[in-house]
C-alpha cells in the first residue's frame, strides 16, 4: 500500500473573496505549496536543495487539472492528501484531494517536470529522490478502491 502525504492548512482572509469563500486562483497556490512541502518534507528534496534560484534544478508545472466540488470558507481547515499516480524518469503526476471534515472541496491532477532552471531541458530525478518518491505511487488497485469507496 502506498503512502499518502497530508498537509493541513487553515483558510485565511487573504485566500478569500468578498463573500468569504476561497477565490479559486488561491487553490492553485495551495496546490503548489502542497507539492513544495511534499518534496521538502517527505522526499527531502527542497527547492533550496535543487538550487532553484542559483542555476540548478526546478519543478515547473507541465499540466494541471482541477475539478471543484464544494466551496471553502474563511477558517476552514483543509486537508490536502497527495499521492503519485505516475512517476516518470523526469516527471511526476500527483493526485491531490482537498477536503474539509470529510467533504471533498476539489480533486486535482498535476504533473511537474524536473528541469534545469532558466528554460533548460528536463533531467532525470536523482536516484535517491526518485526512490523516496516511489513510496507514494498509488497502484491501479488502490486508485480503484478510492474511486469506488
Amino acid at each position: 500500500m502506498s503512502q499518502i502525504f497530508r498537509l493541513t492548512r487553515t483558510v485565511e482572509f487573504n485566500h478569500c473573496d468578498p463573500a468569504g469563500m476561497v477565490f479559486y486562483p488561491r487553490y492553485f497556490e495551495m496546490i503548489s505549496a502542497t507539492i513544495e512541502r511534499f518534496l521538502a518534507d517527505a522526499v527531502d528534496y527542497s527547492w533550496t536543495d535543487m538550487g532553484v534560484f542559483s542555476g540548478g534544478m526546478g519543478t515547473p508545472m507541465g499540466r494541471i487539472e482541477v475539478r471543484f466540488a464544494n466551496p471553502s470558507y474563511l477558517g476552514d481547515d483543509l486537508d490536502f492528501d497527495l499521492s503519485l499516480s505516475r512517476l516518470g524518469s523526469a516527471s511526476a503526476t500527483f493526485a491531490i484531494r482537498c477536503s474539509c471534515a470529510d467533504q471533498t472541496r476539489f480533486d486535482c491532477t498535476a504533473t511537474i517536470i524536473h528541469a534545469e532552471t532558466g528554460g533548460g531541458s528536463s533531467a532525470p530525478w536523482p536516484a535517491p529522490v526518485r526512490d523516496r518518491m516511489g513510496a507514494y505511487v498509488t497502484t491501479n488497485d488502490e486508485t480503484t478502491k478510492k474511486t469506488t469507496a
